[in-house]
Formats: structure tokens, sequence, C-alpha cells
């Protein structure tokens, strides 16, 4: 990982934390279900998506 990414992240670590008045589980929950949105709305766009419109594309649900 590149060290400007690496502080990018741990800067928005921090800021969650700080959001959430440093409570760890609090800011895990909200991860987690702002995750669970995101893979909703990518299943819903992978639904409406034309196969001609992105030429076979298909969005992927995990990481390479």
């Amino acid at each position: 990982m590149l060290t400007g990414r690496k502080e990018e992240i741990d800067y928005e670590v921090e800021a969650a934390l700080a959001f959430h008045d440093d409570d760890a589980k609090a800011t895990i929950a909200t991860l987690l279900a702002d995750h669970h949105h995101l893979r909703l709305q990518l299943a819903l766009a992978e639904s409406a998506l034309s196969r001609g419109l992105v030429r076979g594309w298909r969005p992927s649900f995990d990481r390479d």
C-alpha cells in the first residue's frame, strides 16, 4: 500500500471513530450497515443494466 493512501485511510478511520465518539462497535455497525446498503444498490444496478449498454461488463460484488 502506498504511504499516501495509508495516511488517507488512517485519517478516515480516525474521522469515523470521532464521529461515533470513539465507540468502535458503533463505528463498525455503521460501516456494516453502509456495506449492506451498497451491496443492495449494486444488485439493483446490476439488474437494471442492459448488456448492450455496458458491453457485457457486470459489476463485481467481491474485491479482486
